[in-house]
């Protein structure tokens, strides 16, 4: 649901759905500054107020039991009704919360980011992070109904809303070459926000239409993992040295080897890739990695959720809109991209 009152259209799902008490989970962050935005909604007068940590290093499962207590705690029921309201973080574990306790209570998503909006808070996946790794621990459990208000956006950081413009290029890829040229022709350093909606509602349509054919990523969904076995790997990397990197950035910089790995082995146009790599190269920076990474890269990579055996399974494509799911790279292949890498951001 697209909104220009988040009060009203908050009030209005509420109402659609059946439930006794209701819940609301923020971080910290979203707590002090999107909350106000929703607070005064009538029917959340008397909702119990959830508060974790903010940040993806929080999403945790000593963070997800801490929602389990306070829902136990105040007499939560199979009948209740949680409201995400946040980030990637907060939907993820909220999500997943909801899809565990009692074996499962409706929950709506309020995404306050543009990557929530456009990624994690749409399509039903739930999940935390574990043991080191980037949502190990998970269930599809789809929301009642997914809000999404740039009133929120306003407020968001130039970082912030690159981390989800590269989830956005990461949609026109997998779906058209016009929909990728509207997005690297995008001003980004003097934002439209009316326009940047329609481009983010065109970039949750392109995803909903994958989703709604391959719900429980069996085929087609597989589409939307581009750029991701590299950018998990990555995440994780820099989370156990201590340097996190927000997702978006890490999924530009997965793109750049993934999109290496479909020139070599499907084909795709090397027009195309240099076209998008340097759009990357202008806005995103890099993630500094040398060559003694790679093998730790490596080691990491071959735990995605994606991998069979110790085969890393990759999305690839042989041209902008053309998908090929379950592509396998070599570990000598896979070396070379991320030398491709290093060369492209300049390390």
């Amino acid at each position: 649901m697209k909104s220009n009152n988040i009060g009203v259209d908050v009030e209005k799902a509420i109402k659609s759905i059946r439930h006794d008490k209701i819940f609301i989970l923020t971080d910290k962050n979203t707590h002090i500054h999107c909350y106000q935005f929703i607070k005064n909604t009538p029917s959340i007068s008397e909702a119990k107020l959830i508060t974790i940590p903010a940040d993806d290093s929080n999403k945790t499962i000593d963070n997800l039991s801490k929602v389990w207590e306070e829902l136990t705690h105040n007499g939560a029921t199979r009948h209740s009704l949680l409201i995400n309201l946040g980030g990637g973080m907060v939907t993820d574990l909220g999500g997943f919360a909801a899809a565990t306790f009692k074996r499962g209570i409706k929950y709506i998503n309020i995404p306050t980011t543009l990557l929530g909006a456009v990624d994690a808070a749409v399509g039903g996946k739930t999940g935390i992070n574990f043991a080191g790794f980037k949502n190990e621990i998970g269930a599809f459990y789809p929301s009642e109904q997914v809000i999404i208000s740039t009133e929120f956006f306003h407020t968001l950081s130039h970082e912030a809303i690159l981390s989800g413009y590269a989830e956005m290029i990461k949609h026109a890829l997998i779906h058209s070459s016009s929909d990728l040229d509207k997005l690297l022709t995008f001003p980004l350093d003097n934002i439209d926000f009316s326009q940047l909606n329609e481009l983010l509602l065109r970039s949750v349509g392109i995803k909903r239409g994958i989703v709604d054919q391959d719900p429980f990523e069996k085929n087609i969904r597989k589409a939307l993992n581009l750029g991701h076995t590299t950018a998990h790997a990555f995440e994780s990397f820099a989370i156990a040295q201590q340097r996190p990197i927000p997702h978006g950035y890490a999924v530009a910089w997965g793109i750049i080897v993934e999109l290496y790995l479909s020139l070599r082995i499907c084909n795709f146009p090397q027009d195309k890739l240099q076209k998008t790599i340097r759009f990357i190269q202008q806005n995103y920076g890099a993630f500094n990695i040398g060559c003694d990474d790679y093998e730790t890269l490596f080691e990491i990579a071959k735990h995605d959720k994606k991998n069979q055996g110790d085969k890393i399974n990759f999305t690839l494509l042989s041209a902008i809109g053309n998908v090929r799911i379950d592509q396998i790279a070599e570990k000598e292949l896979i070396f070379e991209a991320f030398d491709f890498y290093r060369d492209s951001v300049g390390l």
